[in-house]
């Protein structure tokens, strides 16, 4: 996976701090939905593999495999876990009011996993960003 990035400043060790640019839901033009409550900018350390300079627009890449496990796991797991909690609690007879709160109580856990899982992750092999152009 690949993004056009700016770089900040450059470090020691060949490392760079970058600032991408999200894209917006409506595309850019932001004036004209003031919708927007995301950050459209995010800072980012990469490895400096071309010794861009600050200021330099780059292209900074990623394993996909890495971005697309990490997109799983915020999206589908919470919703995995607030379907089977909705299920489980219709298959035990529980009306249909208290199965949707045992589904959204289903959410605590997928929460918990997910910050755990992250953190091991995170500390035991970060995601990377490469400047490759």
């Amino acid at each position: 996976m690949t993004q056009e990035a700016i770089v900040i400043r450059t470090l020691p060790n060949q490392m760079a701090e970058v600032l991408v640019k999200r894209p917006t839901a409506c595309g850019g033009s932001c004036g004209s939905c003031e919708s927007c409550i995301y950050q459209s900018e995010l800072r980012a350390f990469a490895r400096n593999l071309i010794n861009a300079a600050p200021g330099q627009k780059v292209t900074i890449s990623t394993e996909s495999g890495r971005v697309y496990s990490a997109a799983l796991l915020v999206y589908i797991v919470p919703l995995l876990f607030f379907v089977l909690g909705f299920a489980a609690a219709r298959l035990l007879g529980a009306s249909e009011g208290l199965s949707i709160l045992i589904s959204f109580l289903c959410l605590i856990p997928a929460a918990l996993l997910l910050i755990r899982s992250q953190k091991r992750k995170t500390a035991e092999n970060p995601i990377r960003f490469d400047i490759i152009s």
